[in-house]
């Protein structure tokens, strides 16, 4: 099992779309932001600079909206690494209410940083998630 990752952020206006709920382009981003937080507090320097990760695909199923001054509680883990491949899963709920706003599945491809061809993701890498 890997080691989730958390944290806690509250909804400002500039997050908001014209129904004044949380725009889904703001979620993606959160998505990108918690897993490069994740991986940027847990790899090694030497792990970090040789390596990137970048996005295959998103699954995203959006449960219930958030709206301004909303407090939300993102959680983060790897489900799974194959070959370049890891699964991340990313969810969002309501700190106040425990709802479930969000959950996504991502697949991310692993990177050599100089060739930006994939590379295997080590045992290694998959320690620090763990």
């Amino acid at each position: 099992m890997f080691k989730p990752y958390s944290k806690t952020i509250q909804v400002v206006q500039d997050d908001l779309d014209d129904l004044d709920h949380v725009n889904n382009v703001r979620y993606v981003q959160w998505i990108q932001d918690i897993a490069k937080e994740h991986w940027r507090e847990k790899a090694p320097k030497k792990l970090y600079n040789e390596s990137i990760w970048v996005v295959k695909s998103h699954f995203i199923e959006y449960k219930k909206a958030a709206v301004l001054k909303d407090v939300i509680n993102i959680k983060t883990y790897i489900k799974e690494s194959k070959g370049a491949l890891s699964i991340r899963v990313v969810e969002m709920t309501n700190a106040t209410t425990k709802e479930l706003l969000l959950k996504s599945k991502t697949e991310w491809v692993l990177l050599d940083s100089k060739s930006l061809r994939p590379i295997r993701v080590s045992e290694e890498i998959q320690a620090i998630f763990k």
